[in-house]
């Protein structure tokens, strides 16, 4: 079946923005309240507190997957009842194979900013998401910006450099608080879930984080300012860059690492 893809992503980021309509979101480190009937904003919540408490050794591995796959399956049925949402997987693999679905993360900046000459930084092997004691993997692109002096401003604008949703999709997970100092590896991050691929994309090290958990985000919408916020990302011996990672859920709710390389060289590209 063939997509208009213009049409069918205009239905789609209507049809979101009135999933999301009248979610104000307070502090992203807050958890407000539990219903019956989860909202989409109390998934977030959920999402945001199973976050934390893994990269606080709080819960269990088992225990967290358990809980992610409750979050996943519930986000998914969510938006699938929604007749937009609602594709095959050859649909999905036409939307992932095409060119005009993903836009390219990082403003003023084009593929050639990605590390390595092929993306060759991608490591999936390893991953763990559950289990913050893993090291050694890493399931994403990093991304760099022109930041000799390392003070987050390009070098060549002399201005903040804007992080870029690459698709449309639910915020629903933010870090904030990022000081100096902290081991957490991630800095300010920002965590979209993208219905029609049922997948989430990961933003890390930002700066400054423009979005909370509970927005509706279109494709190529800034999420964040670049940073150097992270455990290693704010050593000196680290390039300012974006940190990307897309983790695909399965068919049991537990999240695939992906390779974007590919999604990222054929990008839309914002000047």
């Amino acid at each position: 079946m063939k997509l208009d893809l213009t049409l069918y992503m205009r239905v789609v980021g209507i049809v979101g923005a009135l999933l999301i309509g009248g979610l104000n979101a307070a502090s992203s480190q807050t958890v407000i309240s539990d219903s019956d009937e989860p909202s989409l904003y109390t998934y977030c919540q959920r999402f945001q507190t199973l976050y934390t408490q893994i990269r606080e050794q709080s819960i269990t591995p088992d225990s967290a997957r358990v809980q992610f796959s409750r979050i996943m399956y519930g986000l998914q049925e969510r938006f699938h009842s929604q007749e937009s949402f609602q594709l095959d997987s050859i649909q999905r693999d036409s939307l992932r194979r095409s060119a005009q679905y993903f836009n390219f993360p990082i403003k003023g900046y084009s593929p050639s900013a990605i590390g390595g000459k092929h993306g060759e930084g991608y490591r999936g092997t390893g991953f763990d998401l559950f289990d913050y004691n893993v090291r050694g993997s890493h399931p994403a692109q990093d991304i760099f910006i022109s930041d000799r002096n390392q003070d987050v401003i390009d070098d060549r604008t002399g201005a903040p450099v804007d992080i870029l949703a690459m698709t449309s999709g639910l915020v629903i997970g933010i870090e904030t608080q990022w000081k100096p100092g902290s081991e957490y590896r991630g800095g300010n991050w920002i965590w979209v879930y993208d219905p029609i691929l049922h997948g989430l994309f990961y933003y890390a090290h930002n700066s400054q984080v423009d979005v909370r958990p509970g927005d509706w985000v279109q494709g190529g919408q800034k999420l964040a300012e670049m940073g150097r916020t992270g455990f290693n990302a704010y050593k000196s011996r680290s390039p300012t860059h974006l940190h990307l990672m897309y983790l695909q859920i399965q068919p049991d709710g537990l999240p695939q690492p992906l390779n974007t390389y590919s999604w990222l060289v054929t990008a839309r590209l914002t000047k």
